[in-house]
């Protein structure tokens, strides 16, 4: 897809404030990556986080998870240096890309179930954050079917735990996207 249609966000579920507002802001049309940048002045980084993940294939995807943790993964091990449970979930996913076989299918899907164990286990809210960063990039790697709301959440856990970080992740997205 060249452009962002109303047909593709309507297929998408797109939300009906986000569809008033691009129609309004004449969007709709737009080249994929100019109708992301203006997502993103316009400061609607959430949709922006929503829409790129749509756009992109499912290598993509696992990338753009894997960016996003690996950009908060040190607020994770900051606060628990012993534990390389969300580290193992990024290089199992990382495993996944380089082979997408089964094996390392499956690999992705274990480090994940560990690091939401940790996730979980996590009183820090930065820390618990990065774990779900990471267990995120792990599940997209593990589920090419619902790659897009992992890459997503991953990328939305990742901004929470660092402040200013959702630009990083989606000007990230864009240069994939190119």
């Amino acid at each position: 897809m060249k452009t962002v249609t109303k047909k593709f966000l309507e297929s998408n579920n797109a939300c009906s404030s986000g569809m008033e507002w691009v129609t309004e802001n004449k969007l709709i049309g737009l080249p994929k990556i100019k109708f992301l940048q203006k997502l993103i002045v316009a400061e609607k980084l959430d949709w922006a986080n929503w829409l790129i993940v749509r756009l992109m294939d499912h290598r993509q995807q696992v990338q753009y998870a894997i960016f996003a943790a690996e950009q908060v993964l040190q607020n994770f091990e900051s606060k628990y240096p012993d534990d390389n449970r969300p580290r193992k979930a990024i290089e199992a996913a990382k495993e996944y890309l380089k082979d997408s076989s089964e094996t390392n299918r499956l690999a992705a899907a274990r480090a994940a179930d560990s690091a939401a164990d940790r996730a979980a286990d996590s009183a820090d809210s930065a820390a618990y954050r990065a774990a779900r960063a990471a267990y995120s990039a792990a599940r997209a790697a593990y589920s090419a079917a619902s790659a897009d709301s992992a890459a997503y959440r991953a990328a939305r856990a990742a901004a929470r735990a660092a402040d200013s970080m959702e630009v990083t992740i989606l000007n990230y997205g864009l240069t994939l996207l190119k």
